[in-house]
């Protein structure tokens, strides 16, 4: 189950990270108005990282559901840690493609990592029921 934590952790950061390169890409980066800063960006690999940043933090609650609910059915251990591992570099190839204004990938990535979120989720309603 370790593995599925660690994917956790991994997930919870990479907002961070699609932010800090959408803070390098921009402007001059103002700390003391920040969101006002974003929206005022014109630099469109500033703007693409900005909205990887915020996709990764509505894409982590499924996913944080779907491996703790397929803890607490008993979801095998092997198939959690898959599908999180999966999530995770569904999501990191989401930021890059999304940064790189790779459409077309950055849409099917964003889709296995959505799946793998959901399979999960399923997988403990099914277990459970």
């Amino acid at each position: 189950m370790i593995i599925a934590y660690w994917c956790i952790l991994i997930a919870a950061l990479l907002p961070y990270v699609w932010v800090f390169v959408a803070k390098q890409s921009g402007e001059r980066y103002n700390n003391r108005d920040p969101r006002s800063w974003q929206a005022r960006q014109t630099n469109p690999r500033s703007m693409r990282a900005h909205a990887a940043h915020l996709n990764g933090f509505e894409s982590f609650p499924a996913f944080v559901a779907g491996v703790l609910m397929a803890q607490l059915a008993g979801v095998p251990h092997g198939t959690i840690a898959l599908l999180a591992i999966v999530f995770v570099i569904a999501r990191v190839l989401h930021g890059v493609f999304y940064i790189a204004n790779v459409h077309a990938l950055r849409s099917l990535v964003w889709l296995v990592g959505f799946a793998s979120a959901l399979a999960l989720i399923v997988m403990a309603a099914l277990k459970v029921t």
